[in-house]
């Protein structure tokens, strides 16, 4: 398309759910899907003299009806669109419960120069200040921008702009809960024009069309012990993420079991359940990293437990070999 004399990029922009698609059902009292894709784009206005936009329905699903499944299908739907020659970038819109677990998926199975961002709403269409169509517009003109290429997938909400692998929600109603606590985002949207202020750290891809679903995630506390660990292997987990406490660690109930599940064949990785930091075999007691590394967990760096069973979900898929599995995850992060 020519505008003006000058010929404008095009952008797929493919809905599939979440807030930015309800509205509050009068009944019900509570929102609901209910908004069409096409009616969402007409609240975006001028984005006309920016780019040219495909609309693409995948689902209308909210965020926690996302699944594996769901995610590899839509994996594959934008794969497709970036191989035209003539889509310049894709938008993905998506309930923001699950958005940065989508969004890690899409960044781990997808290896494009073309950008791809993520985005979606905190607010409904029914509720003043709907900031859907704000989150559109600076998505889009994310996805033309030719500095946003090679950068693998972005999340853009509030005109902050994140890489998928660092992302996370962490607030449950403000506009800017899309954040990176350890490094922060990596650019802006300005007046219509995408700034970035660092490189992404670290990119890394999983290409497979297959998944392993049975994966478990399991929180660590203060006097737990082993028995959900035990039931997930009795019930034929093929992998478990644990969230320790800190550097890694578990209470000493936890070990054996840890143990036990890894011989029985279940990969096993561990990441903190703290805010920010990495896992380190720091110490030496019953329950510490250092045993438990010994044993054969893997060690997950810094990903938060959901994104670490993403990743371990597709790692399974691709290879059943642990050493194969354990350089995926730790690979450039572990001597």
């Amino acid at each position: 398309m020519i505008l003006g004399g000058k010929t404008m990029k095009k952008v797929a922009v493919i809905f599939n759910g979440g807030t930015i698609s309800m509205k509050v059902d009068p009944k019900l009292q509570a929102a609901v899907p209910g908004v069409r894709g096409e009616e969402i784009m007409s609240m975006v206005t001028g984005i006309e003299k920016f780019a040219e936009i495909e609309t693409y329905t995948y689902s209308s699903l909210p965020g926690p009806h996302m699944t594996p499944e769901l995610m590899m299908g839509l994996s594959k739907y934008v794969r497709d669109l970036l191989e035209r020659d003539d889509i310049s970038g894709v938008v993905v819109t998506h309930g923001t419960d699950t958005l940065e677990e989508t969004a890690y998926f899409l960044d781990l199975t997808i290896d494009s120069e073309k950008p791809v961002v993520v985005t979606g709403s905190m607010r409904n269409s029914s509720e003043l200040g709907y900031d859907g169509p704000a989150n559109l517009a600076a998505s889009i003109c994310t996805a033309i921008s030719k500095e946003a290429r090679n950068r693998g997938v972005l999340v853009c909400l509030n005109d902050e702009l994140n890489c998928a692998s660092e992302v996370t929600k962490e607030h449950s109603m403000h506009l800017n809960t899309f954040t990176s606590p350890e490094f922060g985002p990596i650019g802006v949207v300005d007046d219509n024009k995408v700034i970035f202020y660092r490189d992404n750290l670290n990119k890394q891809h999983i290409l497979t069309d297959s998944y392993e679903e049975k994966v478990e995630l399991i929180k660590s506390c203060a006097g737990m012990d082993g028995k959900l660990i035990d039931f997930c292997v009795k019930e034929g987990a093929k992998g478990l993420v644990i969230e320790g406490m800190g550097r890694g660690n578990i209470p000493p109930k936890m070990a054996k079991s840890v143990e036990n599940a890894i011989k029985s064949g279940v990969v096993v990785v561990l990441v903190s359940r703290c805010y920010k930091g990495r896992v380190l075999d720091s110490y030496g007691y019953l329950g510490g990293g250092k045993g438990l590394r010994e044993s054969g967990v893997i060690f997950g760096d810094t990903l938060p437990g959901q994104k670490a069973r993403i990743k371990l979900i597709l790692a399974l898929g691709k290879t059943h070999k642990i050493e194969e599995i354990r350089n995926i995850f730790e690979e450039g992060f572990y001597a």
